[in-house]
């Protein structure tokens, strides 16, 4: 596999992506706003470290922003007219749920990209690691590009989940609820932040 994967963000997110992207096979360029801990990640994972985000995304079809919420409209501004054409993966959540999905608001921002809302269902700890007691935790996977879909479905994969065509990107808000759900389930029970999203049952068309 030769598919170049930048991630941009060397936090939790960056680093469990990175290792599981390398696992698979494919190549993986790492940048961050702290440059010490985009080499950290590199080390661990064997990926490579960009010298910044541009040019992260310019050595890579699919452009994976692993960072807080809080920077994505920061990211946006800076890198719009690098992301023409590319894959972009946006794995964020929110607390509060209200209007557009964050997926849809960052399509918004980067008319000339294909955003895909996907990874954001579940935890590092299984983005890292998406095999739970022997079976592939689901990874729901929403976009309007069908291209772009494919091979986030297709990586998806590769890293060991169970990939779920979700839909368009209008299903995007869905899966941040899902995910805000998870998140205030370890919060309020005490869990230990490694469960995962899985359908049970036939899932095959009839």
């Amino acid at each position: 596999m030769t598919t170049t994967i930048a991630i941009i963000g060397a936090g939790n997110v960056g680093r469990a992506l990175a290792t599981s992207a390398r696992r698979a096979g494919y190549d993986v360029i790492i940048s961050s706003s702290d440059p010490e801990d985009a080499q950290a990640v590199a080390a661990a994972t064997g990926a490579r470290v960009a010298g910044s985000n541009r040019d992260a995304a310019a050595a890579a079809g699919i452009v994976v922003l692993a960072v807080p919420y809080p920077a994505l409209d920061g990211i946006a501004a800076e890198m719009a007219d690098a992301l023409v054409g590319k894959t972009v993966v946006d794995v964020t959540n929110r607390p509060i749920q209200t209007g557009p999905a964050i997926a849809e608001g960052l399509q918004a921002r980067l008319p000339d990209a294909h955003v895909v809302k996907a990874f954001n269902t579940a935890f590092a700890s299984r983005q890292a690691d998406p095999v739970v007691d022997g079976v592939a935790a689901d990874a729901f996977v929403a976009g309007d590009d069908a291209e772009a879909k494919a091979a986030v479905l297709a990586l998806a994969k590769a890293i060991g989940f169970r990939p779920i065509d979700a839909g368009g990107l209008e299903v995007a808000g869905t899966l941040e609820g899902m995910a805000w759900l998870n998140i205030s389930l370890n919060m309020h029970n005490g869990w230990v932040w490694q469960d995962a999203w899985k359908l049970v049952g036939p899932t095959t068309a009839a």
